[in-house]
């Protein structure tokens, strides 16, 4: 099975290691990819855990549950900032109450206690509700239509 993060590579090789906290990520973009599969998997306690300190005093395991119910991700485009090793931008796209959406954000991540945090982020303002046609090519990067792919997720 090729991994949440749609990176093209397979579950086991991709994020599983770092969800299942049997390595750090290597970078920042790992982090973001790890992060968007913990939320396909329901993993909080993962995303929790990999905010920066200062983060993590506005949060917890069961916010950060909260503020995801009712939503399913399904494919993230991300990649690393031209010139920085700390920025990502990333497209996530998510159904929620029977309606596509995408979250458009460059993301900053810190090296902080020797591993990669996510700090803050600044939402793009194209980020909330799209229409993606049937046979438009779906946004996980399989070259499949939308409708012979992730479209399949919403049932």
């Amino acid at each position: 099975m090729n991994c949440y993060c749609c990176s093209g590579v397979a579950f086991t090789k991709c994020c599983a290691p770092l969800v299942e906290r049997k390595k750090s990520a290597e970078s920042a973009e790992a982090l973001m990819r790890s992060r968007f599969t913990a939320y396909c998997l329901g993993d909080y306690q993962y995303i929790f855990d990999t905010y920066t300190t200062a983060q993590k005093k506005d949060l917890s395991v069961e916010s950060l549950a909260k503020s995801a119910s009712g939503t399913k991700w399904f494919a993230l485009n991300a990649r690393p900032v031209a010139g920085t090793d700390s920025y990502v931008e990333f497209s996530a796209y998510y159904f929620e109450n029977k309606k596509t959406g995408v979250l458009h954000e460059t993301s900053q991540f810190v090296f902080e206690n020797n591993a990669w945090r996510y700090d803050t982020g600044t939402i793009h303002p194209d980020t909330g509700t799209i229409k993606i046609g049937r046979n438009d090519h779906c946004p996980c990067g399989s070259g499949k239509k939308f409708k012979q792919c992730c479209m399949k997720l919403t049932a």
